[in-house]
């Protein structure tokens, strides 16, 4: 398969996925590619970048003399620890963050779905709480509005 970035006689451009270069001159000579927002059939390949990913052990080659270096493939930054006394601190108010939790939220465990949606539904009375759930059931309830978010910690799990 092969993506096309295409535009029409109008300068309406839009894209579309062919088998390979040949279906789309054979389609495009046949009439049966149009422009999705006129109808035109007069449609041409336009000017796109391919997305190409480099190989994982591909070393830079530096620019030629006299000419700029091409620009760094946009790729995540790698993951760098932050210093010592950062992280330190970091852990102190992630301690402070969960001594507010635990002091002023009822652990509800596992059942945390089930009680976060029965208070935004109103069959529970509200308060706050905190607990554990399975990442499908936190998906679920972001998509049905019920104000949820992850904590920086695990729970400390409480027994009766």
């Amino acid at each position: 398969m092969i993506r096309y970035a295409l535009k029409c006689d109008k300068d309406h451009r839009f894209e579309s996925w062919f088998q390979n270069a040949n279906a789309f001159d054979a389609l495009t000579a046949a009439g049966h590619v149009a422009c999705p927002d006129c109808g035109s059939t007069n449609v041409e390949k336009s000017l796109m970048a391919p997305k190409v990913r480099p190989a994982r052990n591909a070393v830079a080659k530096p620019a030629p003399a006299g000419t700029s270096p091409a620009p760094a493939p946009t790729a995540p930054a790698p993951h760098v620890a932050p210093p010592p006394e950062v992280r330190a601190e970091i852990e102190a108010e992630i301690a402070k963050l969960r001594a507010k939790v635990e002091a002023e939220s009822d652990y509800v465990g596992e059942d945390f779905a089930k009680e976060a949606r029965a208070m935004h539904l109103g069959e529970a009375p509200e308060r706050a709480i905190y607990g554990e759930t399975k990442l499908e059931d936190a998906k679920e309830l972001i998509e049905d509005g019920v104000p949820v978010m992850p904590l920086p910690f695990t729970p400390t799990r409480k027994v009766n």
